[in-house]
């Protein structure tokens, strides 16, 4: 087995390591929770300053121009787009993942609608986040011509659930509870087979996994950047539309950002070329200012170093946590294949919201979802071997010492 001197070596010659000095990690602290809220890069602070004390103090309004807030939207698209595979000016950061879902699910039907009216079931797996499932679920209540919400129990079960009548597949492309990884060609050629377009969630694959949207011929896709890509709590999304796609209908929320002409100040809506049109209302420019710091790592490395990286940390982890806690009631559900296997692992315990909690206790960051799973992402940009060699060690002596057990362990927060 894996010793924690071998792990030290892996680190010494990280090609990667130097990555993590991007980064403010406190120390004595292993943070596994990079899939959920990513870490800060150390940039982000006098960034934060600039905006604040120099563009908005000094510059007011004129920033709009001279620091050029009014183009950001399209200028950090432009740096995301080579890490999920899309091309020049076919990205936008803005708004949240929950509406630029709204705005891409309404296109989507919209062009269903011109091409085979009859089509109206949206698809997607039962254990999506939330958001997802609940924007679409709120959406076909809204439109209330006969649109429904299809729910699949598994992966395997997706390509039985489409057929004549499905406008729509709607998938996560890693499962935030599992860690499964989608093939984006493979199952959106099964949807485009039977007449369906789809969209893909990519909050928990985007700057983790290689993705490459326009090769795998996707229709459309969202995703967040406060995740693996470190723009911030709660920084504002992106959207990407495929260019075939994207010219055919207008997004629903028309706002004047995505205006063709934003200060001609028309009273009629005329949606603007390209993916402008899936700007909506004025940008927060505070919390977007910060996604270019998040971003600016990406540049200092490629996503297949990344990917191999990510892989070798789980394979790791796993190995780790499977030879020291088997006579625990712990079963991992996250794939071992390495082309269905995400950043992230989850096993499930029992009382899997307390072993998280005694794990921070000890300083090891990871959290929980219903039902029973624990959580732990590997963001390669700066987790270490010996991290996941150190969290295995310390997940073990919480289970073999049932600290967990502990009340103060069991008592739920508001956020877990």
């Amino acid at each position: 087995m894996t010793t924690r001197d071998d792990c030290l070596a892996l680190d010494a010659r990280d090609p990667l390591a130097a990555l993590r000095e991007d980064f403010a990690l406190p120390e004595g602290l292993i943070y596994l929770d990079g899939n959920s809220l990513g870490a800060r890069p150390k940039a982000a602070l006098e960034r934060a300053r600039q905006v604040v004390a120099e563009e908005w103090g000094d510059g007011l309004v004129g920033s709009w121009n001279s620091a050029g807030w009014r183009g950001l939207p399209e200028r950090l698209g432009n740096q995301l787009a080579r890490l999920i595979g899309a091309g020049e000016d076919e990205v936008v950061v803005t708004d949240t993942t929950s509406i630029n879902l709204f705005k891409v699910l309404v296109a989507a039907l919209r062009v269903q609608a011109l091409r085979d009216p009859s089509r109206k079931v949206i698809v997607t797996e039962r254990s999506n986040f939330p958001t997802d499932i609940y924007m679409a679920e709120g959406l076909a209540d809204m439109l209330q011509q006969g649109y429904s919400l299809r729910l699949v129990d598994s992966p395997e079960a997706l390509p039985g659930a489409l057929g004549s009548d499905t406008a729509v597949v709607l998938v996560t492309q890693v499962n935030y509870k599992t860690g499964y990884l989608h093939d984006i060609g493979a199952l959106t050629a099964l949807a485009h087979e039977c007449g369906a377009l789809t969209i893909w969630d990519l909050c928990h694959s985007a700057g983790a996994v290689p993705i490459d949207l326009k090769a795998s011929g996707a229709d459309y896709a969202i995703g967040c950047t406060y995740k693996y890509l470190n723009g911030g709590p709660g920084s504002p999304a992106f959207v990407w539309v495929s260019p075939a796609l994207r010219e055919q209908v207008w997004q629903p929320l028309s706002g004047w950002w995505g205006h063709a002409r934003q200060f001609g100040m028309e009273p009629r809506y005329e949606p603007a070329p390209g993916i402008g049109r899936y700007l909506c209302g004025t940008q927060p420019i505070t919390s977007l200012a910060m996604v270019e710091c998040g971003l600016a790592t990406f540049a200092r490395t490629d996503m297949q170093a990344l990917r191999e990286k990510s892989l070798a940390l789980t394979d790791l982890f796993i190995e780790q946590v499977q030879a020291r806690c088997g006579r625990h009631p712990l079963t991992l559900v996250t794939p071992l294949e390495h082309a269905r296997r995400g950043s992230h692992v989850s096993f499930e315990h029992p009382e899997g919201y307390a072993v998280i909690q005694a794990l921070i206790d000890r300083g090891v960051i990871g959290d929980y979802r219903e039902p029973r799973i624990m959580r732990f992402g590997f963001t390669p940009l700066y987790t270490r071997f010996t991290d996941a060699w150190d969290a295995a060690r310390i997940l073990a002596e919480v289970l073999d010492g049932e600290t967990w057990r502990d009340e103060r362990f069991l008592a739920r927060k508001q956020v877990t």
